[in-house]
């Protein structure tokens, strides 16, 4: 008896088990990497991340604002621009008028998303030595004349302008010019903090030529920092060169436009903490002093053409009040960009949507908890699918990881929508789902195994179809049964116990399964079943667990098939005897087969079970497989089987008997062979003499049917049968004349149905 605590550890070793089983192991390990893959951050999950946001807006991008509401205006160097006025560059002369105009026009200012490094080419002091023929006077006169970059530079120290700055990663000749002035006011907020760690540094820096630079009101850098796919998406606010702290042009644009004499940063350990260009207006930079602008499709209607503005035919009101920034949008000039809602724009116009950005306060922000809420979302997300998958089964989890994604993912929407935060559940459902893929493939492979092992376990003695329908139904693996017509074959050794008094067990062992082997493939070849093996004998059935329409002939054939290798068998096991100097004792089996209703199921405890049939049937059959000898028969067959199959098959009548354990008679057939041995004349004599004795014998006249015999047993001699078999009429004939001896002495009672009660199994 299973003590109480016993049965208590048992249970929780099987809890053990469960919980800690290879899938959840290794799921667990894959979740921990999935958290560490998302801790580091490398850029295919910064990629994936970032593409969840681009399709965000460009689903939803910023609404272009109305006209009123357009801070800045972009004064284009289109291609018509440079087809009217020429190939840039132009003149600093054309380039002052450009600027004189706007100022004129009411611009708030005029910033360049251009750098003007080399001098004028056209200078008037460059003309004395380009042009041939000039007399010494003219070449003084124009060597006097101011040159074109210093009538620029009287036109901007009248003006507000910004000028643009180009940075270059890689270390440059160029001239020293001036100290730039700074308009970065920097607070470090505690010791050893050097923000230059955390910000774009540059090598070079191109500036403007110092005559041009030197009035000019602000100076920013114009350099963009696209992502490694090539998009820009946040934008530096600030940059490091030579140790020093410099604007992005659209940050110095907005810090001369509301007149600050400088950019207020504060810094810590961990990076840019503050940039503010006035008390309303501060960027929402993250710790490398980047800003997450809100991108809107492109607005042409911001646009106007820079010969409209040296011509006088622009529209004033698109330039009275505004911002305005030159630069391109000509393809020939190279200022193309990237961003999430455009595949082309100028760059020009990444300046002028951070600046809008900035006096819309339309900001894309990533708060740091959403750091922790992510890594929330897939830790728990993961254990979820650990406990769940093994537990509930890949479908209805399935069903709760749609619904965790689901809503993951419309928070994520809602949250950008709504609020313009930046929620990343994609990492986290891509993983729930690996995770869930993972869990599902181990089980399936654990399934798999589970069914390959018992195919390979049960293929021995189970059928084929057997075999196919427990692997793919484990579920039918439960006590139970069910009624239906089945066929029942018995077969057993005669003389086993003297043929096995030659062998150790060892030798016995060996040859139990050479025998098995050839009879158990017989069987399965033809869709039986092995219920099991007694020592020497083999129970079979067929018509289960599979519908089998000819089931009755498909045992016959069977049987057929197992006496036919019993030749080939014995022959082996002739010469192994020789070999190993003992006598051969030839093998020689009888079978029974029965057909009737049955109860086929698995039957036995909760613990173990098999596969088996029950009934009065599978008794029957077992009877007719102890008479076969005494009937010289190799194969004795039951009534129904016999019905079934003697249009078919060469039957002969046996006899009508009550075997032992019954109380009614049954008649009783001999399967002498196949179709063909049917259609021989000859069987077709023997087995109407067998027939015409039979009712001579129960008709009680017995003198006529022992005179039947007789010619039976010359019909049977080797001579004469036509039958490949070892079937001995003589045995068969030997029975009746005994009988019909013992009758003549004691007749039997005038009712006698010619049934004979057997003593024997």
């Amino acid at each position: 008896m299973v003590s109480p605590a016993a049965g208590e550890d048992g249970r929780m070793l099987k809890f053990l088990r469960s919980a800690f089983s290879f899938e959840r192991l290794l799921s667990v390990a894959i979740l921990s990497g999935f958290m560490f893959l998302y801790y580091v951050d490398p850029y295919p999950v910064q990629f994936l991340r970032l593409k969840t946001f681009d399709f965000y807006q460009q689903q939803k991008p910023r609404e272009i604002p109305p006209p009123q509401g357009k801070p800045v205006t972009i004064i284009d160097l289109d291609e018509e621009s440079l087809a009217e006025i020429g190939q840039w560059p132009w003149s600093r002369t054309t380039v002052a008028k450009l600027i004189e105009n706007l100022m004129q026009m009411g611009a708030a200012l005029v910033a360049f998303d251009i750098v003007f490094a080399e001098p004028d080419r056209m200078n008037p002091n460059k003309i004395p030595d380009t042009v041939v023929g000039l007399d010494e006077a003219t070449k003084a006169k124009l060597r006097m004349l101011p040159s074109n970059d210093e009538i620029m530079s009287r036109v901007i120290r009248k003006s507000r302008v910004v000028l643009g700055q180009a940075g270059y990663w890689e270390k440059l000749e160029t001239k020293k010019g001036p100290p730039i002035k700074k308009s970065v006011a920097l607070l470090k907020q505690g010791k050893n903090v050097n923000p230059a760690f955390f910000l774009p540094r540059f090598q070079s820096l191109i500036r403007n030529v110092p005559v041009i630079e030197k009035h000019a009101t602000g100076h920013g850098i114009f350099s963009l920092v696209p992502e490694p796919d090539g998009i820009v998406r946040r934008v530096p606010t600030l940059f490091v060169y030579e140790n020093e702290l410099y604007p992005s042009l659209s940050v110095e644009m907005l810090r001369v436009a509301v007149n600050r004499k400088s950019i207020l940063v504060k810094a810590n350990v961990a990076g840019i903490t503050f940039l503010g260009v006035h008390k309303n207006l501060q960027l929402p930079t993250d710790s490398h002093g980047r800003v997450w602008p809100y991108f809107s499709k492109s607005d042409k209607s911001k646009y106007v053409s820079a010969k409209d503005v040296l011509n006088g035919t622009a529209d004033p009101a698109l330039i009275k009040g505004k911002l305005t920034i030159v630069g391109t949008s000509a393809v020939g000039l190279l200022d193309i960009r990237a961003v999430p809602t455009e595949p082309v724009i100028p760059g020009v116009e990444v300046h002028v949507q951070l600046i809008e950005a900035a006096m819309h306060k339309k900001w894309l922000s990533r708060p740091n908890y959403f750091i922790g809420a992510e890594l929330a979302l897939i830790l728990f997300g993961g254990l979820a699918m650990i406990i769940l998958v093994p537990w509930a089964g890949a479908k209805w989890t399935m069903g709760l990881f749609l619904l965790v994604s689901g809503g993951a993912g419309g928070t994520s929407w809602y949250l950008f929508a709504e609020h313009r935060l930046l929620f990343d559940a994609g990492y986290a459902v891509i993983s729930i789902l690996l995770l869930y893929t993972v869990l599902t493939y181990t089980g399936y492979a654990k399934e798999e195994a589970s069914r390959r092992q018992t195919r390979d376990a049960f293929s021995k003695y189970l059928s084929p179809d057997m075999v196919a329908r427990v692997a793919e139904n484990p579920g039918e693996l439960k006590l139970g049964g069910e009624k239906r017509e089945m066929t029942l074959l018995f077969c057993d050794v005669r003389g086993f116990t003297t043929i096995s008094e030659q062998f150790d067990a060892v030798g016995l062992t060996g040859l139990i399964n050479k025998l098995l082997t050839p009879l158990t493939n017989a069987i399965l070849d033809r869709q039986g079943t092995v219920d099991k093996y007694m020592g020497d004998c083999i129970m079979a059935f067929w018509n289960a667990p599979l519908d089998d329409d000819e089931h009755i002939y498909n045992g016959c054939v069977s049987a057929l098939a197992m006496l036919a290798e019993m030749g080939p068998l014995n022959d082996r096991l002739e010469i192994e005897a020789k070999e190993e100097g003992r006598k051969h004792i030839p093998l020689k089996v009888g079978l029974g087969l029965n057909t009737g209703e049955c109860v086929v199921g698995n039957m036995g405890s909760d613990q173990r079970f098999d596969y088996s049939v029950l009934g009065d049937t599978v008794n029957l059959a077992a009877r007719l497989e102890g008479q076969s000898k005494s009937y010289g028969m190799n194969v004795v067959l039951g009534p129904t089987t016999n019905a079934a199959v003697t249009d078919r098959m060469a039957t002969i009548d046996l006899d009508y008997i009550q075997v032992k354990g019954k109380t009614e008679g049954t008649y009783i057939y001999g399967l002498m062979g196949d179709a063909e041995v049917k259609a021989g004349p000859r069987f077709v004599a023997l087995q109407k003499k067998i027939s015409d004795a039979m009712d001579s014998y129960r008709q009680q006249r017995f003198d006529e049917a022992v005179g039947m015999f007789k010619e039976i047993r010359r019909l049977g001699s080797d001579e004469h049968k036509p039958w490949h078999l070892e079937v001995n009429l003589d045995v068969l004939c030997d029975l009746y004349d005994e009988r019909i001896a013992e009758y003549k002495i004691n007749p039997p009672a005038a009712n006698w149905d010619g049934v004979f009660v057997a003593t024997t199994k």
